[in-house]
Order: C-alpha cells, then sequence, then structure tokens
C-alpha cells in the first residue's frame, strides 16, 4: 500500500490512481477511479477526451519535463505530481521551485516516485506539500525528517527571506 504523508507529517489515504507514462488513452477510460493522475504527455495529447470522462485529473511530469507542459491549465489542476525516477535526480526541486515562484500554483504539489527520507526536509522547502514515500522508507522516520532544522541559511519557496536578512 502507497505511503502518502503530507509537509506536516499526516498520514493520507491516497485516493488518486496514478497512470504509468506509457498508458494510453483507453486505459484511464476504463478506470473506475474517480481521481485520476496522467502523464504530461497525455494530458496534452488527449485533454479534450480525458474531460468527457468527467473524471477529475490530476498531472504528473517526469524530471525531464518542465513546468511548461501543463502552464495553461494550472487553474484547472488540483494535483500536479513531480517524479524523482532515482534520488540522484534532482530536477523536480525546480520544477517545484518554478510552479510556486514564478507560476504561482497554490494547488497540491507531490513528490512521487524514488522518494527517500533524507530529501523530505528539502522537498518541503521547494514547495511540495505531499510525499509519497517508497515502501522502505520507515513513516515514524519520515514524519521526523520534515522537522530535521530549526533554522535555515538559504531563501527557498517556504521562506524566500535568506537567514542574513531575518537577523538584520
Amino acid at each position: 500500500m502507497p505511503k502518502l504523508i503530507d509537509s506536516l507529517g499526516h498520514l493520507m489515504e491516497n485516493p488518486w490512481e496514478l497512470i504509468a507514462k506509457d498508458a494510453a488513452l483507453e486505459v484511464v477510460q476504463q478506470s473506475a477511479a474517480k481521481l485520476v493522475l496522467v502523464p504530461g504527455k497525455l494530458w496534452n495529447a488527449e485533454k479534450a477526451a480525458l474531460l468527457s470522462t468527467g473524471k477529475t485529473f490530476g498531472v504528473w511530469l517526469d524530471s525531464n519535463e518542465t513546468a511548461e507542459l501543463v502552464k495553461a491549465d494550472l487553474a484547472t489542476l488540483p494535483l500536479i505530481a513531480l517524479n524523482f525516477p532515482t534520488f540522484m535526480d534532482g530536477r523536480s526541486y525546480s520544477t517545484a521551485g518554478v510552479l510556486r515562484q514564478q507560476l504561482d500554483y497554490t494547488g497540491e504539489i507531490r513528490a512521487i516516485g524514488d522518494v527517500l527520507r533524507d530529501q523530505l526536509f528539502f522537498m518541503k522547502r521547494c514547495g511540495f506539500n505531499t510525499f509519497d514515500l517508497k515502501d522502505s522508507v520507515k513513516l515514524e522516520d519520515a514524519q521526523k525528517a520534515l522537522h530535521d532544522f530549526t533554522a535555515t541559511y538559504a531563501a527557498t519557496v517556504e521562506d524566500p527571506v535568506p537567514l542574513f536578512r531575518r537577523r538584520a
């Protein structure tokens, strides 16, 4: 069962069905799920057909895709998930920052993929507010990770004022 927590460390149910990257429109149409998380390319290619199903859609972007892919639809998307194919691929941190700071996206940004305990504190600072954890991650450790540090130096989405300005 997927493990999902929010940026405060609360456990959450995950009502969203994640559609595979290479799935066809028919997979979504045949799904019984009401909340569906589709790949960005499928969303852009089949938006009208998807919306005609009456389901609610979120979009997930792979690490090599930018926020520009969904820019026109941000007002109607309640969830954008950003994939971390490996823990070493940090491009989705930047995408989260662009969504929050440049495109003013206020909906849910979820980290999916290879999401590990040690990344959670910084993911939260970059604008993520839910985390779909790998099965190997202990929930108690993940909840603690969101509060690993009491002070931060750099400016981020969470606190745009750097420490030296906060102390002045």
